[in-house]
């Protein structure tokens, strides 16, 4: 390989830290040819993972090293979101996680790419798609060895977690994730509430809030949030609670009687 080359490919390996996924689409858009990239894979200097995704031949890479290329080579808002996020701020400790499955948030129309969803990343892909909280707000970074990705701040995955009750994520859990929140910014969380769009998930979270007896939450100004008009029934035969019109499990409004 002549120097010009070599000083190439190093070039492409330095610039990206170790441990994350390079986007083809991205490779091209430095100034790297489909051509050249073929070469450097030839070359074992690059290892396909799927169409459109590689990585450095013979590297270990997560699936944190996969977002991080979502999000800094491709400008994407798909993230770490719901338990996943809470798990990994040390939020979630005390509740049955699986280290097996991963909870992965994008917005509306965003979808994973196939390379992304076919590789073995050695855990379960749980993802979700959604437009009732803007993709850019409430988010928060965390670092890892060589990279930083940004995830759901604890304020967005559990109203995340809201959002996939109560088909996908069970109440009662998220009233357990919500009483293990005392240290949350007021600002934070009313600015999140006012901007999301589903009268669901601000009905639930600020029922659990005040039923877990949160300090912050006399901080909350409900006048400038839309709750909007009419019941919600989350479940059969359950209790109403008429200062957010909806209906919750009995089980669940017994326990947060119990706790205050």
């Amino acid at each position: 390989m002549s120097t010009k080359k070599r000083i190439k490919i190093n070039q492409l390996l330095n610039s990206q830290p170790s441990g994350v996924v390079f986007l083809s689409s991205w490779l091209t858009k430095q100034g790297y040819s489909l051509d050249l990239q073929q070469r450097y894979k030839k070359s074992d200097w690059l290892q396909s993972i799927g169409t459109g995704a590689m990585i450095r031949s013979g590297e270990k890479v997560g699936y944190e090293g996969a977002i991080y290329a979502l999000q800094v080579q491709s400008d994407s808002n798909i993230h770490p979101g719901g338990k996943t996020a809470l798990a990994m701020q040390g939020k979630a400790h005390y509740l049955e996680f699986s280290s097996q499955k991963v909870m992965i948030f994008g917005g509306k129309g965003e979808k994973l790419p196939m390379w992304f969803l076919k590789y073995d990343w050695g855990l379960k892909v749980d993802y979700h798609n959604s437009s009732f909280l803007p993709a850019d707000v409430g988010l928060t970074s965390i670092e890892f060895k060589t990279f930083t990705i940004k995830i759901s701040s604890a304020v967005r995955a559990v109203m995340e977690c809201l959002y996939l009750t109560p088909k996908y994520q069970e109440l009662f859990e998220c009233y357990e994730l919500i009483e293990g929140l005392n240290n949350l910014r007021p600002n934070l969380v009313q600015n999140l509430l006012e901007q999301c769009t589903s009268v669901k998930v601000k009905r639930l979270f600020m029922y659990m809030a005040e039923k877990a007896n949160h300090d912050w939450v006399n901080y909350i100004n409900l006048e400038k949030i839309d709750f909007g008009k009419g019941k919600r029934s989350l479940v059969k035969n359950g209790v109403y609670i008429p200062k957010y019109r909806i209906t919750v499990p009995k089980e669940l409004e017994e326990d947060g009687r119990t706790t205050l």
